[in-house]
């Protein structure tokens, strides 16, 4: 039995409604914050392709507003399920841009799991998006996205991802971090975001490093969803060396 849901969330921007719209419709913005790799045909009518681990996803344009209102949702699948977006997009007299977005549809068998992996999902990619209009606008990003599934429990996972960019005890936000992946040159910068067990975050000069656990419920996996800024950055080379130290992360 599918059960019917809604989800709501707005966050204050700092950047023009026009930067806004550039960021969450069109395929290199949404690159540069969200999942996956993406692709906008413009206009209502238009189909939007979400390519993560060899998997597309693809939706019709429902709204086309710009500068104001993008809407877009899936097919009924044979179960009945389906999700919708809607971002609305209000300027403020005094600067800077309100984003609110909702999304909604039928979630199957196990929504309750599925609900609250897409509440605090969302809470870390709105974050993201802030990060990447106030320290990288006007730029693209190459997404790099791989994955370790049954990685292990959350203590386990973050005791080693945080100590691979030397950090111990607590971990907050504004602590230097760095590492070093094969086949990349050095990572230094620090740490913008923190909501464990869930996920992690770094920022550097030219990218934003994501981490995210999906939790005991979910396989334990743990997904790393990087953006990269920059212009001589080889995409293949980069998800092989991720996804290398990824899978020879020491989680014990």
């Amino acid at each position: 039995m599918g059960h019917q849901f809604e989800l709501h969330k707005d966050i204050e921007l700092a950047a023009t409604p026009e930067q806004v719209w550039e960021a969450i419709a069109t395929g290199p913005g949404i690159d540069s914050w969200f999942m996956g790799r993406n692709e906008v045909e413009p206009g209502e009518g238009g189909r939007t392709r979400m390519t993560i681990a060899g998997h597309t996803e693809e939706a019709t344009v429902t709204g086309w507003e710009p500068g104001k209102r993008f809407s877009y949702g899936t097919q009924p699948g044979p179960d009945g399920t389906f999700l919708a977006f809607e971002y609305l997009i209000e300027g403020r007299a005094q600067g800077g841009t309100v984003l609110r977005l909702v999304q909604s549809g039928v979630l199957g068998d196990n929504w309750e799991t599925e609900y609250e992996a897409m509440q605090v999902g969302w809470n870390m990619y709105i974050e993201t998006l802030a990060a990447y209009l106030a320290h990288f606008p006007g730029r693209s990003a190459i997404p790099v996205t791989v994955f370790r599934p049954g990685a292990g429990a959350p203590e386990q996972v973050w005791a080693a991802v945080t100590a691979a960019f030397g950090i111990t005890g607590p971990v907050a936000e504004g602590q230097p971090a760095r590492i070093t992946v094969d086949g990349l040159p050095p990572i230094e910068g620090i740490v913008d975001l923190v909501a464990l067990p869930a996920y992690f975050g770094v920022r550097t000069d030219d990218a934003l490093y994501r981490f995210v656990h999906s939790g005991s419920d979910r396989g334990d996996a743990l997904m790393l969803g990087h953006h990269i800024f920059a212009a001589d950055e080889d995409p293949a080379a980069t998800e092989r060396a991720w996804q290398a130290w990824l899978s020879e992360l020491p989680v014990s």
